[in-house]
């Protein structure tokens, strides 16, 4: 079915309370980043507030820590392990993270980071010590961490969210990219019933598919969403609605629909290309008063 403003109004947010605190909102942790890629959970974690979540965690390598907590005030960092790669040591790091982990209403993993393998070491202890409503988000690496375990997200019945892109998803079912990009609709199909999860398979045209076989279909992107950064805002929106209550479906149906929505915003104040993905975060609070 079409992502249109239609469908939105029959896939109702949950409502908020004139007189509720940040607490009703929603806790959101992100976890990534890398020396190279310090500022994905900025956008990420920035992006979860502007789509009404609570509160945000976010914690990334040891050396970009002190600079993340000064550029996102709003937030808790936790400083992670950090390999002699530049990356998040994930064998070591999920002992920091549990209990933060336990607490979230939304965790994001992945953003910023290149290690498959760190990225499996660091999820699949965590996955079980996610509260029985939380939702998890899977970005970049932590996407390709799936890659031999089929198996991981299991215990979350369904509240997993993956958002690969056509190559993620080749590289994560060991396919041909140009098989992903003749058949996206069935491929996300294919890899949300594989996986146990929500996908977002992102593109010209976006397809988000549920483990039941659900389908829903986002055609109305912009050229200028194709940018370094735009993946790590739409996770982070994900992980925002999710945090207030969403399903993991609805968060991601949600997400897609605003994420695109402020690139046309942008196209059409800026020009159809050159807009930053910094840029989309202060639509979505405008974008959000008029579609709830």
């Amino acid at each position: 079915m079409a992502v249109t403003r239609a469908l939105l109004r029959q896939l109702q947010l949950p409502r908020l309370d004139d007189e509720g605190d940040k607490e009703e909102r929603g806790r959101v942790l992100v976890v990534g980043g890398s020396s190279q890629v310090a500022g994905a959970v900025l956008l990420a974690g920035v992006a979860a507030l502007r789509a009404g979540a609570g509160k945000l965690q976010l914690a990334t390598v040891t050396s970009a820590a002190p600079t993340i907590g000064i550029a996102v005030p709003e937030a808790m960092v936790i400083a992670l392990p950090q390999a002699r790669t530049g990356e998040i040591a994930g064998s070591r790091a999920h002992d920091a993270l549990a209990e933060p982990v336990a607490r979230t209403n939304a965790l994001l993993v992945g953003p910023g980071m290149s290690s498959e393998r760190a990225a499996h070491a660091l999820i699949s202890p965590l996955v079980r010590r996610l509260s029985q409503e939380a939702v998890l988000v899977l970005d970049a690496a932590a996407i390709l961490a799936l890659t031999n375990d089929d198996a991981m997200l299991r215990p979350l019945d369904g509240r997993a969210v993956l958002t690969p892109h056509a190559g993620e998803m080749a590289s994560l079912l060991e396919i041909d990219t140009r098989d992903v990009e003749r058949n996206p609709a069935e491929v996300a199909r294919l890899a949300a019933a594989r996986f146990g999860a929500v996908v977002a398979l992102k593109g010209a045209e976006t397809y988000v598919a549920e483990p039941s076989g659900t389908l829903y279909r986002y055609a109305g992107g912009s050229v200028g969403l194709a940018t370094s950064g735009s993946g790590d805002t739409l996770a982070g929106i994900v992980a925002g609605l999710a945090a207030r209550g969403a399903s993991a479906a609805h968060a991601t149906v949600w997400a897609t629909y605003l994420h695109g929505a402020a690139g046309r915003q942008l196209a059409r104040r800026l020009g159809p290309i050159g807009f930053l993905a910094r840029e989309l975060l202060a639509e979505l609070p405008p974008l959000l008063r008029r579609l709830g």
